[in-house]
């Protein structure tokens, strides 16, 4: 199989079930931002950042493909016959305890911090905006997608944030309030 097909060259691109849309539909940008973010993981894992949480981003780079998969099949087809395609309650309850774990062994924050620190710290504060902004995209969708959906993107932001503190705080580079 090549890895260009030309069925792009006008401007338009196939959703799952077959559907065309042009590139600049927005279920399309949505997706390009999960992808955008999960290749931000990528970089974090790629920066010397501690073994456990190479292991989380791994973890949700898997997750952000099921994600994008489900904004690519509006019509529900994919997830319910591949279920390393859907994201359930269940994932985001795993983001919560991931959360919760990361956060005892970090300090209380008493101020807002600047974004930085360690070279994987640093990409996962990028990666947080970038989930920032596909959340926007993702509920300016209409049809509107899955409630957990949201949900999930929802916690991933606040879970970067913490793994960036971690990141930072396990390479000793200590956080710069504002």
């Amino acid at each position: 199989m090549k890895l260009y097909t030309r069925t792009g060259d006008a401007g338009d691109t196939s959703l799952f079930g077959g559907t065309r849309v042009r590139k600049d539909d927005p279920r399309v940008d949505a997706y390009g931002e999960v992808d955008e973010l999960n290749a931000w993981l990528g970089l974090a894992r790629a920066s010397s950042i501690d073994p456990e949480l190479a292991t989380e981003l791994q973890r949700l780079q898997r997750d952000l493909f099921a994600l994008g998969a489900q904004l690519a099949d509006p019509a529900d087809k994919i997830a319910a016959r591949v279920t390393k395609a859907a994201l359930v309650d269940d994932d985001v309850a795993r983001l919560e305890r991931l959360i919760d774990k990361m956060e005892d062994e970090l300090p209380p924050l008493r101020r807002f911090i600047l974004a930085g620190g360690a070279p994987a710290g640093a990409a996962l504060h990028v990666a947080r905006t970038v989930c920032r902004r596909a959340e926007r995209r993702i509920v300016a969708l209409d049809p509107s997608v899955d409630a957990v959906l949201l949900r999930y993107v929802n916690r991933l932001s606040d879970l970067l944030f913490v793994l960036a503190r971690v990141a930072n705080h396990r390479a000793g580079v200590p956080e710069i309030e504002w």
